[in-house]
């Protein structure tokens, strides 16, 4: 459990005491805020608005295709290491279709345990003891482990609210000679911004004077509600040097299946293979063959998977504004983030913990992904992505906090 509701600032998951047993590299980490909130939710019976996962299954073509694989033997024992070829000539021409992007699907395609399991591969497999990882705050939780499972030390960049734009300077401040990766995430979760062609171009050209790899992490690439969704290894000079990111959970709600993939030049991939061969080897045999069904499905499924749940991002936004929150309406992912201040708190770690007894809903405080805690003290993230009906009742709990 936590040690402290985050009066340190630092993540909500990290663990003040020395955890006996546990490497030094991982001193300070403890159990994921989504775990330790989504128990609260089930503690108090809450509406659970913390973790981001569907509560409805996929498309039933893709589910058809899992069960048509398992009863006729596809996938049952040990696929081959670097995916099935059928998935992975289905990532490949995915990104094609949607981005102009080619990659070969032997030499250039990864098939991984979820995009969790690509990130720790990509950062294990390509930086060395002391290199520096340069990242935006708020982060991804799994991006500091992973950057400390390495030795590798995280440099942070602040995306601030309103619009959750980033000083050039800050961003050319927090390189050195010892840099060696930019790790990006875009739609980026928790804010839901969604970086623009400029910022994208500027973050390009450091990468390429300073010669610095980049990995992307683009799951929520099809949740775009503003703009567009740009993958940097589409801009001149990048490809080369960029390992995107991507996976089948947050496109067709089926987040437990683990199903992610790289797409990188075969160098880039090769390493990464090597250190993610070490971890899973394999997994998801039936359901890589059932993914690869999702990834072919006709626009019309992603157009009315934008639409559905940019009907439910307002009625949250909505929702939540008629509770008395102010809101940063999100460009993109299926989260909305909420400030503390305007109902009265000015901590969001202490409202996320009265939250579910208070009124009976859950959601996460954005500190837990800050290296500047002042930055996010305020801050807490609602997810979206549940039924209608669920978010109404969210929604009605959450009136009691006026």
């Amino acid at each position: 459990m936590m040690q402290s509701r985050g009066r340190s600032g630092r993540n909500v998951s990290v663990v003040n005491k020395r955890q006996p047993f546990l490497n030094a590299r991982l001193q300070g980490f403890g159990a994921t805020i989504f775990a330790e909130m989504s128990a609260l939710a089930l503690q108090t019976n809450a509406v659970n608005l913390g973790q981001g996962f569907p509560d409805t299954d996929g498309p039933n073509e893709v589910i058809d295709a899992a069960i048509a694989a398992i009863q006729s033997g596809l996938g049952n024992q040990y696929p081959p290491g670097i995916g099935v070829a059928e998935l992975r000539n289905a990532i490949s021409a995915h990104q094609q279709r949607f981005y102009g992007l080619a990659y070969d699907p032997d030499s250039e395609v990864l098939v991984t345990a979820g995009a969790s399991e690509a990130l720790a591969a990509a950062v294990l497999a390509l930086c060395e003891t002391g290199d520096e990882v340069v990242t935006f705050e708020p982060w991804y939780d799994i991006y500091g482990a992973n950057i400390a499972m390495a030795g590798a030390v995280k440099k942070v960049v602040t995306l601030r609210p309103p619009g959750y734009d980033f000083e050039e300077t800050e961003f050319l401040d927090a390189l050195s000679p010892k840099t060696r990766m930019i790790l990006l995430n875009s739609p980026h979760n928790p804010t839901g911004k969604v970086f623009s062609r400029e910022e994208l171009e500027f973050i390009a050209k450091v990468a390429i004077e300073r010669d610095l790899l980049v990995v992307t992490d683009e799951v929520y690439e099809h949740l775009v509600f503003e703009g567009n969704h740009i993958p940097i290894a589409s801009l001149p000079g990048m490809r080369e040097r960029t390992v995107t990111i991507s996976s089948g959970g947050k496109t067709f709600a089926f987040t437990g299946w683990k199903i992610g993939w790289v797409c990188a030049t075969p160098e880039l991939t090769s390493a990464v293979r090597i250190a993610k061969q070490f971890l899973t080897y394999v997994s998801g045999g039936p359901f890589q063959y059932a993914i690869a069904v999702g990834l072919e499905l006709g626009d019309d499924y992603y157009s009315e998977l934008l639409t559905d749940m940019r009907r439910k991002k307002d009625f949250l936004s909505e929702g939540l504004e008629s509770a008395g929150f102010e809101i940063f309406r999100p460009q993109g992912t299926y989260f909305v983030t909420a400030d503390a201040r305007s109902v009265g708190y000015e901590d969001g770690l202490e409202l996320c913990w009265q939250l579910p007894e208070k009124v009976g809903v859950v959601a996460v405080p954005n500190v837990v992904f800050y290296d500047n805690a002042a930055e996010g003290q305020h801050l807490i993230r609602f997810t979206f992505c549940k039924s209608l009906d669920v978010l109404d009742e969210a929604v009605t709990r959450l009136q009691g906090l006026r």
